[in-house]
């Protein structure tokens, strides 16, 4: 287990060392993130720390002296920060046993307020944070802040990536022969095709940190019921159509079908290609889902055949995303975003759609929810869930707010830009 830890500690070494970004000058760039990252939260200064093996390295300090030496890891909040999974934020650095004999916290500049965001890269490994730092005690960041905070450190990533890129092309390698067409075409039926270049130019895919996706699981409500009353021909035939419908629907709103599991069926949204609408994205899909299950059990009813009630949860956050398998390729997604994703759909109700409270305060001012109140959801405690019942209605095209209209489309353009259009 020690060997393990070493082991990984010195790829992640490795890979900061990667971006020949120790003992380097200060850069525009970086100056204006750290800025703008204490700016927008108020707080009087800014800084991007880059965690060495034994050192932290400022990149970028703003409002804060830096006499341009790097300091023992071990005498700054940050080496905290950087090696979590979401931003840690300290409210009274002197009330924190972790932080108050600390000489920055005990002495000059005599920090209290503390908050970092880690700085995480493509591959999974913790580079360094970005943090805001505040002289005295203060309420704790509003959510708006604390997502603007994880905007910037993506932004500091995608900094850091560009300049490793510069350094990397000159050491590229020539493109892999073209495969045959039919293996090249059965390939990319099976992962995204983003994915399968990938595969084919390397023989492997990398595993891939993604910050934030949007993660969509259903089932159907009493499919055991179903199973034990359908013959096993007409049974597989209705989930393959009711499954293929499901696969439209996702692609036609930007998301990849990951698997099925029985009668379950796992999608996902800001997966292989980064898309920031995803939450948007997902409960779109969820409402055009819903809809087409209850147009299709309106017409089992006429013939009084059994229902198929669709169950929907939705979750958004961070997930690592790869390939498994060699013989038969499977692209799939790993990490708590999903076990919470899983909890919504098992916590919610038939032809219902449950989704997080990150889902939620993302998407509230295009959609309208239903508040559940915190419940007890196996494994995670109490979660804090909604019911998501339609697109608000000045904002939705059609009676069973479903679909969204034009001036849903420009508030969507203007909060999500860049967003492609998944109608």
């Amino acid at each position: 287990m020690a060997n393990s830890a070493f082991e990984e500690e010195a790829a992640r070494v490795a890979a900061v060392r990667s971006y020949q970004i120790i003992g380097t000058a200060p850069e525009p760039d970086y100056d204006d993130l750290a800025q703008v990252a204490a700016q927008t939260c108020g707080c009087p200064a800014g800084l991007i720390n880059i965690l060495d093996d034994a050192s932290l390295y400022s990149k970028s300090r703003y409002g804060i002296p830096y006499s341009g030496e790097p300091l023992p890891r071990e005498l700054f909040m940050c080496s905290t920060a950087a090696i979590g999974s979401d931003i840690l934020e300290v409210p009274d650095c002197a009330a924190d046993e972790r932080f108050a004999h600390l000489p920055v916290v005990e002495h000059d500049p005599h920090v209290r307020f503390y908050a970092g965001m880690p700085l995480v890269n493509s591959d999974g490994y913790h580079l360094g944070s970005l943090c805001i730092l505040d002289f005295k005690t203060r309420e704790p960041l509003t959510f708006e802040q604390r997502d603007a905070l994880r905007t910037l450190a993506r932004h500091a990533v995608t900094l850091l990536e560009l300049r490793r890129t510069l350094f990397e092309l000159e050491r590229a390698r020539q493109e892999a022969a073209a495969e045959r067409e039919k293996s090249e075409r059965l390939l990319r039926c099976m992962l995204p095709d983003s994915v399968a270049q990938e595969l084919k130019e390397n023989q492997r895919v990398a595993p891939r940190f993604f910050d934030s996706a949007s993660i969509l699981f259903a089932d159907f409500e009493a499919f055991t019921r179903h199973a034990e009353r359908t013959e096993p021909k007409a049974l597989v035939e209705q989930l393959n159509e009711f499954f293929s419908m499901l696969d439209q629907i996702a692609r036609r709103h930007g998301l990849e079908m990951l698997k099925t599991i029985g009668d379950a069926y796992m999608c996902v949204g800001g997966v292989p290609e980064p898309r920031r609408s995803h939450p948007v994205d997902a409960c779109l899909a969820a409402l055009e889902m819903q809809g087409e299950m209850d147009a299709a059990n309106r017409r089992r009813d006429r013939f009084r055949l059994p229902r198929w009630d669709i169950r929907i949860g939705i979750h958004s956050g961070a997930v690592i995303a790869g390939v498994v398998g060699q013989r038969r390729f499977t692209y799939d997604i790993w990490g708590d975003a999903v076990n919470v994703a899983a909890r919504m759909e098992g916590a919610g109700a038939a032809a219902r759609i449950n989704v997080s409270e990150t889902v939620y305060h993302r998407t509230c001012t295009l959609f309208d929810f239903e508040p559940r109140g915190s419940i007890e959801v196996k494994n995670k405690g109490p979660l804090e869930m909604f019911y998501l019942s339609g697109i608000k209605r000045e904002l939705a095209g059609d009676e069973a707010r479903r679909q969204p209209n034009a001036v849903f489309d420009i508030e969507c353009a203007r909060l999500f830009p860049r967003r492609p259009g998944a109608r």
